[in-house]
């Protein structure tokens, strides 16, 4: 057997552990790296809300039929409006729960559209107060229900007045 030098079995041990630091360091930069892409993968939040990850679901959408049609008095005549409505969440659980408070729901919504004045819903501003209302009375029934708002939007799918 060839004796071995001794420089060279000492910097053996040495290349050794500089080795495993390098081993050790990629390991570590690899398991970030892993935790990065799945906080990532999962909103870019370590713990996001409900909903939060419900806005990554699919829209839903509930049509509340019939279409809303109220009266309500105007300084010269009496005034109809009649207003399709909409229901938009990415929360199947609200959607169903907005189905079985449909009376609670067309209640609070008739009394806000019977409450509007022709003045106030002439023009796109007044429409869209009247929207964010709606969208504000839905929220508060469901809130009731499940413990959150559950709907993002509200849609007038017709608007009528007369």
């Amino acid at each position: 057997m060839a004796a071995v030098p001794k420089e060279a079995t000492e910097a053996t041990p040495k290349k050794g552990k500089k080795g495993k630091l390098l081993l050790v360091g990629a390991l570590a930069v690899l398991v970030a790296g892993g935790v990065g892409g799945w906080v990532l993968m999962k909103g870019g939040k370590g713990a996001e809300s409900a909903t939060e990850a419900a806005k990554s679901k699919p829209s839903i959408y509930l049509q509340l039929d019939p279409a809303f049609v109220v009266n309500f008095q105007d300084a010269a005549a009496l005034r109809f409006l009649q207003v399709g409505v909409n229901v938009m969440s990415h929360d199947p659980e609200a959607i169903a729960a907005a189905k079985e408070a449909d009376p609670e729901i067309r209640n609070a919504l008739l009394m806000l559209f019977s409450a509007q004045d022709i003045k106030s819903l002439s023009d796109v501003k007044g429409k869209q107060k009247l929207q964010s209302a709606a969208l504000a009375e839905i929220q508060r029934v469901l809130k009731e229900k499940i413990g959150r708002p559950g709907v993002d939007a509200v849609y007038f799918t017709s608007f009528i007045m007369q």
